[in-house]
Parts: C-alpha cells; sequence; structure tokens
C-alpha cells in the first residue's frame, strides 16, 4: 500500500491543481463550493462545465497513453518504443486534418475522423507485418509502423499544403494535442471505449510478464505468444486511437512513463499498469494546466509541453539505464 500513497496524493494533488488554476484563477474554497453546485454561478459554469470535464479527460488519456506505452514497449520487446511508434499517429492525424481541411462540421466530425484514421492504420500495420513475416515478429511490426506512419505524414502535409491558412493553423494546434474540445461528451464517450481496452490489458498483465523475457522463453513457460500479442497489440491500438481522437498527438508520455515506473516500482505489469496510468495522467494534468496558464490568455497545445518535459527526462533515463 504504500508504494500507491505517493503517487495517489501526487494524482490528487494535479486533478486540485487543474481546478484551481487558468486564466480566470479560482481559490480552493470556490471550487470546492462550485464542485458541489454552491457559491458563484459564474464559478460554477467555469469549474464544472469546463475545468472538471477537461482535467478528468486530460487525466484518463494520459493515463492510457501510458498503460498503452507500458504495453507495446512488452510486445515489441523494445524499450523506445511508444503509442505512436506503430503509426497510429500518423493514420489519426490523416483522419483529422482531412476532416479539418474539408471543413466538416460537428462537434464529433474531427474525433470521429481520427478514430476512424487509427483504426485504418491499425489494419495496415497488422496486414503489413501479416504478409512480410507469417507472423506478429517484433521488427517487421516497427518496420510497418514507420511506413505506415511516413506515408500518412507525406498526405497529411500535400492536405495542408492545399488547404487555407486558416484550416492550416487548426490542424497543426490539433495535431500538437489539445483539450480544448473537452466536454462531459468527450468524457462520458472515451470512458465507454476506454474501459474494455484497459480491462483487457491488466488482465494480460502476467503473459506481458512472460513475452518480456523473450518469445521462446514465454512460450517455453507456457504462453501462447501469436494469440497473446495479437490480443495485446489489439487492445493497444483502440485505446491509442481514442486517446488520440479526442487530444490529439500528445507525444512522450508513453514512451518515458513507463520507464520512470520501472525504475521506481519495479517490473511486474500487475504493478507497472496501474502506476503507469497514475503517473501518466498525473503528468498530462499538470502538463495542460502549464498549457494553460504559462501564456494565459493564449492556450499552448499539451504536446508540446510534453515534449519540452518528456526530452530530457528520457535523456536522464537512457543516461542511467545505459550507465
Amino acid at each position: 500500500m504504500r508504494r500507491w500513497l505517493p503517487l495517489l496524493a501526487a494524482a490528487a494533488a494535479a486533478l486540485v491543481l487543474g481546478l484551481v488554476v487558468g486564466p480566470a484563477s479560482l481559490g480552493l474554497g470556490a471550487v470546492w463550493d462550485a464542485v458541489w453546485g454552491r457559491g458563484d454561478e459564474t464559478a460554477q459554469s467555469i469549474v464544472r462545465g469546463l475545468r472538471l470535464p477537461r482535467v478528468l479527460l486530460a487525466f484518463l488519456v494520459g493515463g492510457s497513453l501510458s498503460v498503452t506505452g507500458a504495453t507495446l514497449q512488452a510486445v515489441v520487446r523494445n524499450p523506445l518504443a511508444d503509442p505512436y511508434l506503430l503509426g497510429l499517429s500518423g493514420g489519426a492525424g490523416l483522419g483529422a486534418v482531412a476532416a479539418i481541411a474539408l471543413g466538416v462540421g460537428g462537434a464529433w466530425a474531427v474525433p470521429l475522423a481520427a478514430l476512424l484514421g487509427a483504426l485504418l492504420a491499425i489494419v495496415l500495420v497488422y496486414r503489413i507485418a501479416l504478409v512480410a513475416g507469417g507472423l506478429l515478429d517484433a521488427r517487421v511490426l516497427l518496420l510497418a509502423g514507420v511506413v505506415v506512419g511516413a506515408f500518412a505524414a507525406s498526405l497529411m502535409g500535400a492536405i495542408m499544403a492545399l488547404s487555407p491558412a486558416r484550416e492550416v493553423r487548426n490542424a497543426l494546434l490539433w495535431l500538437l494535442g489539445s483539450f480544448d474540445g473537452a466536454s462531459w461528451q468527450a468524457l462520458t464517450i472515451f470512458g465507454a471505449y476506454a474501459l474494455l481496452p484497459l480491462a483487457a490489458l491488466y488482465a494480460m498483465a502476467r503473459p506481458m510478464d512472460l513475452l518480456a523475457l523473450g518469445e521462446e522463453p514465454a512460450q517455453f513457460l507456457g504462453a501462447d505468444v501469436e494469440r497473446t500479442k495479437r490480443r495485446l497489440y489489439l487492445a493497444a491500438s483502440v485505446l491509442t486511437a481514442v486517446a488520440v481522437s479526442v487530444s490529439g498527438i500528445i507525444g512522450f508520455v508513453g514512451l518515458v512513463v513507463p520507464h520512470a515506473v520501472r525504475i521506481l516500482w519495479g517490473h511486474t505489469h500487475q504493478q507497472l499498469l496501474p502506476s503507469a496510468f497514475l503517473l501518466g495522467g498525473t503528468l498530462v494534468v499538470v502538463a495542460d494546466a502549464a498549457a494553460r496558464t504559462a501564456f494565459a490568455p493564449l492556450e499552448m497545445p499539451v504536446g508540446v509541453v510534453t515534449a519540452l518535459v518528456g526530452v530530457p527526462v528520457f535523456v536522464w533515463l537512457v543516461r542511467r539505464w545505459a550507465s
């Protein structure tokens, strides 16, 4: 229980911070009253209508990306694997950019297009890997992801080059990650889609421990390697696609957080996955709070903040890992 207390305390502090800070600064008492429907109506509108769904969505997205990163690192046995290595970000970005360039309206048009693009990327990567390797070979899977991601990036560049300036700016802001469109509806839909893959990944924590040892040792210890890899890849891909569809591309969370958790809390996935979820959610909530307040009333993309934090942290982790 002791190992969970720092994570739970950090997560609670981050959630409170996300509710308090912003262009309109509110005190703890005003936030508490607003959450429970008391006090000033303006404060209630800000907290319950804008900040609370945004903070909760940021926490869930950050946690989901971290869990996905830990899963993919076990599946492909590559410490540099993250949710976007396998072409998922490219597919989601292509769908979103296409919707923005075409001027498709509706609150869920861009997220839906991003989700469809990510799912298409999943299918393409999976098919290429099967055709090239016959089985889900880790090296072939990584190469297929790089190819699909590069192809999607080329198409995105072509679409943005032919689009009006306003659409290009909107597309760039989305690609850099943002929770500006967070709402209770977005939170509900994300939770509905993310619950099953999160539960599936946690249920396969033991097989992930075996896969991390290598395919031959895992098979010797009784794991159905190919079936397990397919299930893990599918669950992780769907979870990433849903996260990208509501927040855009937020990098480095799924790469850095699992490594930090392994150093602090160990390698067993039954402990690693929930720990990564809590730490990843905390990181994204804090990054979003910084993005909203650093240059208020202007808002910085969340992906920029996570990159600014993630790059030096990852360099430190690599140096510690190599020493």
